[in-house]
């Protein structure tokens, strides 16, 4: 049975967390220099600084919860401009849920996003590695991407509460979880349901995920000149809108309503 660093590899492979290096492009196609392709995405996204990467998450997430999508240029033309280099402007660190991919909830196109995918957005080294990937070459963002009825939360909390007994290293990812779900066990309401305290655990997961990429050794420095933010979100599957979980902590503390409008943005450090 493969060890558990190797399934981590092969579930952040198959997510797409773009880290590898790309297929070379026909000569003709190729782009001149690696600068071209982060010149055309900050060209399109405006998204040199987290405060415009994060403005672009958030207009993405508009149209899709609009239905009116950013135009696509054919396939061959998407894929040639970026086949000679990437240059995301965010990294998006989410969950494996089938209903919840990160190019599609934000409307970004080929080497617009870092995607790092994990059960119920669980952290480890391994994993942190691949998040730090992207500030440490330039992008200036990281969204932390819960969202509800997440199947792996739901799991850690009926491991807790029931005594269940998971199968095969999903025991692993509920022991990932956990603290999460403990954490928000102190503000349950009483008489809270079954999917009132899944909710809390997702939202506390989020929170606790984005403080610990904060203080990761090499996010950190960068958070503190201001080239880059952590931050962190929920994606609801019934009204496809993200909801910032509004923080005061060195990064833009936003309300965002259901509807997608953009009510309030200000840098805070406390």
């Amino acid at each position: 049975m493969p060890d558990r660093r190797s399934l981590l590899s092969a579930t952040l492979a198959a997510a797409g967390a773009g880290i590898g290096l790309l297929p070379a492009a026909p000569a003709a196609a190729r782009p001149q220099k690696n600068t071209q392709a982060r010149n055309q995405v900050q060209a399109q996204t405006g998204s040199a600084t987290p405060q415009a990467a994060l403005e672009e998450l958030w207009s993405g997430n508009r149209r899709w919860v609009s239905g009116d999508l950013k135009p696509r240029d054919p396939a061959e033309l998407r894929r040639a401009r970026v086949a000679g280099g990437q240059h995301p402007f965010a990294v998006v660190f989410s969950c494996i849920d089938s209903r919840v991919p990160p190019e599609i909830v934000f409307d970004q196109d080929l080497g617009g996003l870092f995607v790092v995918r994990t059960a119920g957005v669980a952290l480890d080294p391994l994993v942190a590695g691949t998040v730090e990937y992207g500030p440490a070459h330039g992008t200036p963002l990281v969204m932390v991407l819960g969202h509800s009825r997440c199947g792996a939360i739901q799991a850690t909390v009926e491991s807790i509460e029931d005594g269940v007994t998971l199968p095969g290293n999903l025991p692993e990812v509920a022991e990932a979880l956990s603290p999460a779900y403990h954490r928000a066990r102190r503000d349950f309401p009483p008489g809270s349901t079954r999917q009132q305290r899944i909710e809390a655990t997702v939202r506390a997961q989020v929170e606790l995920t984005v403080h610990r990429l904060r203080q990761d050794p090499v996010l950190r420095p960068l958070i503190e000149q201001g080239s880059a933010a952590v931050t962190g979100g929920i994606y609801s599957l019934d009204t496809a809108a993200v909801t910032q979980i509004a923080q005061t902590t060195q990064t833009t503390q936003t309300t965002w309503t259901p509807a997608g409008r953009l009510l309030q943005a200000t840098a805070s450090r406390r």
